[in-house]
Parts: structure tokens; sequence; C-alpha cells
């Protein structure tokens, strides 16, 4: 991987927070786009960014970036277009049966102090500040609060 691509990559995520990483984005390229933003579990999201004028500086204009709950930066990878979200997390969780899909092509990764294993977040024994009788296991697993109130 080329040392300046990479370099970049390295760059974002060693700002460690989503709002600090952003700002870098911007400083950088000038503009991006949010084009989405997925929750597995309490406890990951991913949020998906385009960077318009990304050349000769990033190998692909998809940035996806992996946070904690606190908006802490785990993962930054840069892609050549979006990601599936089934696909993305078949790629990190290729055991779970309830991912599938086309798995993206990493251009440039880089991880953060805060990254550990995604898949033990998925646990049927993960941790959860939901109560048992407040929470559903999500597709592929992670914890969400139930749809309706226990009776």
């Amino acid at each position: 991987m080329d040392a300046l691509l990479n370099e970049a990559i390295s760059d974002l995520a060693s700002s460690m927070v989503l709002g600090a990483l952003l700002t870098r984005a911007r400083e950088r390229w000038g503009t991006f786009e949010i084009i989405d933003h997925w929750q597995q579990g309490e406890f990951h999201h991913d949020v998906v960014l385009q960077i318009a004028d990304h050349a000769p500086t990033l190998p692909g204009s998809i940035l996806v970036v992996a946070t904690n709950c606190n908006g802490g930066v785990k993962e930054v990878l840069c892609l050549s277009k979006p990601p599936e979200r089934l696909g993305l997390w078949h790629a990190r969780c290729p055991d779970n049966p309830e991912f599938f899909g086309a798995v993206p092509q990493i251009l440039a990764a880089a991880k953060t102090p805060h990254w550990f294993d995604p898949c033990e977040l998925l646990l049927p024994d993960a941790r959860s500040e939901y109560r048992e009788e407040f929470r559903e296991k999500q597709c592929g697993g992670g914890w969400v609060p139930r749809k309706s109130s226990p009776q």
C-alpha cells in the first residue's frame, strides 16, 4: 500500500473521536457527504462518508469510520464504492451466518487503541446497558431496545 495513501487514513484515525475526524477531513478535502450511518448493537456505529475530491491522497472516495457508542474512532476504512451493510459485517465476522453479501475491497485501513474484535459485541452473552426484559437481539447480534414493552 502506498505510504502517502496509508498516511491519510492513519492521520484521520489518529484524531480518535468522530468530531475531530470530520474536522480533519474537511481541512484535507474541503467537503464530504455523510451517505449512511449504521448501528450494530449498542456499542458500534459505522459512518459512511463520500469524499468528492479525494485524489491523490486517498485510493478511493468512500470512508467507513467505525466508532464506539461515545464517538471514539475504532477504525477507518477506505473503499472505492459504498459497502453493503451486511457485506461489511460479513467481512468482519465471516462465521456469523446472519451476515451475507458482497465483501468490500478495502483499499486502506487504520485501527486505533479503541479497536477490539467487533464480533465480541454480537455474542449472546455480550454486555448490555438494557435490562433483559427491555432488549432484543439485532440481526447478526448485539442488543437493541425491544419494539414492544413487556406485559
